[in-house]
């Protein structure tokens, strides 16, 4: 994707290692989607992978955060091994709703360079349907790195238009989380990262992320 109203999905200084942006939205894409990981209990994450669509038990009015990064979704669920994470999940969305939540995003937490106050702040975050939080990337060894990785909350409007338009297609990938950390345990890094989803960085309309990466 190219053209004068699309730019990378990066911004601030190259000052991680290797010139690489500190915010940098990069994930698994084509052309039309984009996809995101979340782990989830059995109960929930089996139907899902089953029915390519989330059970009734799951509850559209709680906010869900989803995660463009592979290694930072095996950070937060353990390798799929932690309580009620046990199923991990490969989430392709429409790349046009992902760029709708974005859009009405609110960075979750407050910056002066960003917000006019505080007050301002704390009501757009309110009544914003998604928020953008930055966290440090993860390596084979869960290390943190410099640069940061998206989360990306969704709540109200945006988890319902998640869960019921957004959604291309769901695959449970705890197989591939198993055994890229059972690579990782013997020492085969080169074998864990030749099985690594692709994730490159994500272009995205110009602007997009004016309002969401701190200065």
């Amino acid at each position: 994707m190219d053209g004068p109203d699309v730019a990378v999905a990066a911004a601030g200084r190259p000052d991680a290692p290797g010139g690489r942006p500190r915010h940098e939205i990069r994930a698994l894409h084509t052309t039309t989607t984009v996809t995101l990981y979340q782990a989830y209990s059995p109960g929930i994450g089996g139907p899902a992978a089953r029915d390519g669509r989330f059970p009734a038990t799951w509850r559209r009015e709680r906010m869900t955060w989803v995660k463009p990064s592979f290694l930072w979704m095996m950070y937060r669920s353990g390798w799929g091994g932690k309580q009620d994470q046990e199923t991990v999940l490969a989430i392709e969305i429409d790349r046009a709703g992902l760029e709708w939540a974005l859009r009405n995003a609110v960075l979750s937490h407050y910056t002066s360079t960003l917000h006019p106050g505080r007050p301002a702040w704390r009501r757009a975050l309110r009544q914003a349907p998604a928020r953008v939080q930055w966290d440090p990337e993860r390596d084979l060894a869960l290390r943190p790195l410099p640069h940061r990785s998206l989360q990306l909350g969704l709540a109200g409007e945006a988890a319902v238009r998640y869960a019921d338009a957004w959604i291309v297609s769901i695959s449970d990938v705890t197989p591939l989380a198993h055994r890229v950390r059972e690579l990782v345990r013997i020492g085969d890094t080169t074998g864990a990262a030749g099985l690594l989803p692709r994730e490159t960085p994500l272009s995205l309309p110009a602007g997009t992320l004016d309002r969401l990466v701190p200065g």
